[in-house]
C-alpha cells in the first residue's frame, strides 16, 4: 500500500504547511488574497516540464475544472476559518469530508464496492480520531458554521474525485500540471473581486518581507504536500478515496506533536483534559492505520 505511506507523509508536509497558515492568517492577509497568491504561484509547476514532459491530456477540460474546484474548495475553507474559530470548522470538515468523498465516488464514478468490516471499522476510526482530535471543550456550532464547513468539504470531496478520473486517464505528471493551469487561471478570476484588487494594487503591503519569507517557505511545503497527495490519489484505487480523505485527522496528529517542538508559534495553552482527549485521538487514528494496512 503505498499510497498510504505517501498520504501519511502528505498530511505531515500538510502541517507544517498548517503552522505557517496560522501564523499567517492572524493578520492580514484576508482569505481571498491568500487564494490568490496560491493559485497564482501554482503556475510555477511549469519548471516541472523539461523534467517530466508535458502533453495535451485527453480529460484536459476535467482537469481545468479540478483546478477550479480546489481553489473554490481552499477559497471556502480560508472563509470558514476567518469568520469562525478553527474548533467550529475543522471537526464538521472531518466528519463530512470522508462520508462526502464517499458518496460522490459512488455517484460520480460509479464505485460499487462497499467495505467490508475491517475497512468499515478503520474507516469510523479515522473519522473519529479526525474529528475527536480537532474538537474543543468549547464547541458552539451553529447552522451558518456546518454549512460553510460542508460546502468545503463537499468541494474538496468533488476535487478528490475528479483528480482520480483525470489521473485515470493519463499519467500523473501531465495531469497534474493541467490540473494546477486550472488553479492559476481560477485564481485570476478572483481580480474581479474590487476587494482584491485594493489589497493587491494599493502601495500598502501585502506581506512584509519576514512574512513574505514565510508564506514562499509555506508555499514550497504545501506544494510538497499537495504534490504527495496528488500522487497517493493517483495510485490508490477508487475504492480507497474516502480513505485519503479520512486520513485527515493524521494531519491534526502531527500537528498535536508539533505544538510541543513550536509552543510559542502556536500559543495554544494545554490543558491536561485536552491533551487525554488528543492521546486518545492519536491511538483512534493509529489502530485505524493498523486495520487499514493488514
Amino acid at each position: 500500500m503505498l499510497w498510504l505511506l505517501i498520504a501519511i507523509l502528505a498530511y505531515f508536509l500538510f502541517s507544517l504547511s498548517s503552522l505557517g497558515d496560522k501564523y499567517l492568517l492572524i493578520g492580514p492577509p484576508n482569505p481571498k488574497i491568500y487564494a490568490f497568491y496560491v493559485g497564482v504561484l501554482g503556475i510555477l509547476v511549469l519548471l516541472l516540464i523539461p523534467f517530466v514532459g508535458f502533453y495535451v491530456i485527453n480529460n484536459y477540460l476535467i482537469a481545468l475544472l479540478t483546478g477550479l474546484i480546489f481553489l473554490l474548495s481552499i477559497l471556502a475553507l480560508y472563509e470558514g476559518l476567518e469568520r469562525f474559530e478553527v474548533s467550529r470548522i475543522i471537526p464538521a470538515l472531518g466528519g463530512f469530508l470522508p462520508i462526502f468523498t464517499f458518496l460522490l465516488t459512488y455517484l460520480i464514478i460509479g464505485q460499487q464496492e462497499f467495505f467490508g468490516w475491517q475497512k468499515l471499522i478503520s474507516f469510523i476510526l479515522l473519522i473519529l480520531g479526525s474529528v475527536l482530535i480537532s474538537l474543543k471543550k468549547s464547541l458552539n456550532l451553529s447552522i451558518k458554521s456546518l454549512l460553510i464547513a460542508g460546502i468545503a468539504a463537499f468541494l474538496l470531496s468533488l476535487y478528490f474525485v475528479l483528480s482520480k478520473i483525470v489521473f485515470s486517464s493519463a499519467p500523473f505528471w501531465p495531469s497534474f500540471i493541467w490540473i494546477r493551469i486550472g488553479v492559476f487561471f481560477s485564481a485570476l478570476f478572483l481580480l474581479f473581486s474590487k476587494e482584491v484588487r485594493k489589497e493587491l494594487f494599493t502601495k500598502k503591503k501585502v506581506f512584509n518581507q519576514k512574512t513574505r519569507k514565510i508564506f514562499l517557505l509555506n508555499q514550497i511545503i504545501g506544494a510538497g504536500a499537495v504534490i504527495l497527495q496528488n500522487w497517493s490519489i493517483a495510485l490508490a484505487s477508487t475504492f480507497y478515496l474516502s480513505f485519503i480523505s479520512a486520513l485527515q485527522g493524521v494531519q491534526y496528529a502531527f500537528l498535536f506533536l508539533l505544538t510541543f517542538l513550536f509552543p510559542r508559534l502556536l500559543k495554544e495553552k494545554k490543558n491536561r483534559e485536552d491533551v487525554v482527549k488528543k492521546i486518545i485521538a492519536i491511538i483512534l487514528i493509529g489502530l485505524g492505520l493498523g486495520i487499514l494496512a493488514i
